[in-house]
């Protein structure tokens, strides 16, 4: 499945909860793409990488990047604006599993919910460019909708210390947006993701055996990415992934150190199912 065709699909789930008069407004969501290491912060607003779950709020439904709606509990919806958000629904750092597991329950349980704050950092409706929209963004702050904070870093040395004070403290790396961005979808330049070792996003296409210790369990997920290169990964998984693995068709995080000249990824090793539910 290529990349373009996810990304159609997702905007038309998305587009279905929107409504005819914002049709013409509604944007699916921008994705980042890996920064290179050298990379010059001075046109980009820097934001710590959150470990949540994304949700786009229309007004009326908050929606996972499937589209699918988040079964949240009423009092945690009526306190969103009526204003479209795009953002993550956030536990705070390295409790992905725990929110993963609250977020997906087709009964919400309050006292999880209240641990949850909906952690935002785009308008899909909004206009000018994406300084002005983060602006705009402060104003629609509350006890559960938290703006992201935004810096500006002059020389890669100080977004480099930035990205190792936020790793050290348990965060996973930095976001940098384009700070004069219009409005855009799909995975774009305009937004960037750096962390100590990249990551990416395949689709699970296969499943081959285990061998030795792993006989009668997985072995390795056998993955395509958006460009169609397919490779096997068995690094990173655990025994309770190995008996009830990630099913054909789910969509994986991993991460990687480099690429091969065909394109597969070196010493990858699987990090968890994507956040699209």
């Amino acid at each position: 499945m290529s990349e373009t065709t996810v990304n159609r699909r997702v905007l038309l789930a998305w587009l279905g909860s929107w409504g005819a008069p914002m049709l013409a407004q509604a944007q699916a969501p921008l994705l980042a793409k890996n920064a290179p290491a050298g990379i010059d912060p001075a046109p980009y607003l820097v934001s710590e990488k959150l470990d949540g779950v994304r949700a786009l709020w229309d007004g009326a439904t908050l929606r996972f990047r499937s589209g699918r709606a988040v079964a949240a509990p009423a009092w945690f919806l009526a306190a969103l604006p009526q204003t479209p958000l795009d953002g993550e629904l956030w536990m705070g750092r390295r409790r992905f599993d725990e929110l993963s597991g609250a977020v997906r329950r087709a009964e919400p349980v309050d006292a999880e919910w209240r641990r949850i704050h909906y952690r935002v950092f785009e308008l899909p409706a909004g206009e000018g460019t994406f300084a002005q929209r983060a602006d705009k963004l402060k104003a629609l702050a509350s006890d559960i909708v938290v703006p992201v904070e935004q810096q500006r870093f002059t020389s890669n040395a100080a977004l480099r210390a930035k990205l190792k004070q936020v790793v050290d403290a348990g965060g996973e790396g930095l976001m940098l947006h384009r700070a004069d961005a219009p409005l855009a979808s799909g995975r774009s330049d305009l937004l960037l993701k750096l962390k100590p070792l990249a990551d990416a996003e395949a689709v699970v296409v296969g499943h081959e055996a285990g061998k030795g210790r792993f006989k009668g369990q997985l072995g390795a997920l056998e993955l395509q990415t958006p460009e169609g290169v397919r490779f096997k990964l068995g690094t990173g998984l655990s025994d309770a992934q190995r008996r009830d693995p990630p099913p054909i068709g789910a969509t994986v995080t991993y991460r990687y150190r480099d690429v091969t000249p065909a394109g597969k990824p070196r010493f990858a090793s699987f990090v968890r199912v994507a956040d699209q539910f």
